[in-house]
C-alpha cells in the first residue's frame, strides 16, 4: 500500500502539485510499522484488478476519510468510487475529507461540498488542499474494530 500511495501522489498529483510537494507528501522514508499501526484504529478497504492492489482507502470512526488512492495504471476505472462506496455503506451521518486539487473534482461529483480551501505544511513543503463533507445516510454504523473473522 506504501508504494501504490507513493505512486499515486507522484505520478497522479503531479499535474497538480511540484515534484518537490510530491515528495514531501510521499516521501521515501516512510515508517511502514507505524503506517500498519494506523490502519488498525479504522476501516481499510484494497481494491484488486487481475490480482494487482489497483487501489485502497481508509475511514476513521468518526467518518474521516484520510486516505484514498488509485494507482496511476488504473484512474477512470472506478476504483476510487467503488471504494468510497464501501465508506457510504458504514452508515455514518457525516463524511469528510481533505481532498488534493487532483481528487477535489472526483469528491464534488459525489456530492461532496466545498468547506474551505487551505495550506497545509509537509516537510517544508506548503501544498493546497480542500476541507470537503457530505452528509450521509445514518443508521446504526458497522461496529469498530471490525470483527475478527479468524474469530
Amino acid at each position: 500500500m506504501i508504494a501504490l500511495f507513493r505512486q499515486s501522489v507522484r505520478v497522479v498529483a503531479r499535474s497538480d502539485y511540484t515534484a518537490a510537494q510530491t515528495l514531501a507528501w510521499a516521501p521515501d522514508d516512510i515508517d511502514a510499522d507505524a503506517w500498519a499501526a494506523r490502519l488498525s484504529t479504522r476501516w481499510c478497504w484494497v481494491a484488486e484488478i487481475g490480482g494487482a492492489l489497483a487501489g485502497f482507502a481508509e475511514l476513521e470512526p468518526d467518518g474521516h476519510l484520510d486516505m484514498m488512492y488509485v494507482h496511476p495504471a488504473h484512474q477512470g476505472r472506478g476504483v476510487a468510487t467503488a471504494l468510497l462506496g464501501h465508506a457510504e455503506a458504514i452508515g455514518l451521518a457525516r463524511l469528510y475529507t481533505e481532498a488534493s486539487i487532483t481528487a477535489r473534482p472526483f469528491f464534488e461529483r459525489r456530492g461532496f461540498r466545498l468547506v474551505a480551501a487551505q495550506t497545509v505544511v509537509r516537510r517544508g513543503q506548503e501544498l493546497v488542499n480542500f476541507r470537503m463533507e457530505k452528509s450521509g445516510s445514518p443508521r446504526r454504523p458497522a461496529s469498530f474494530p471490525p470483527p475478527d473473522p479468524g474469530g
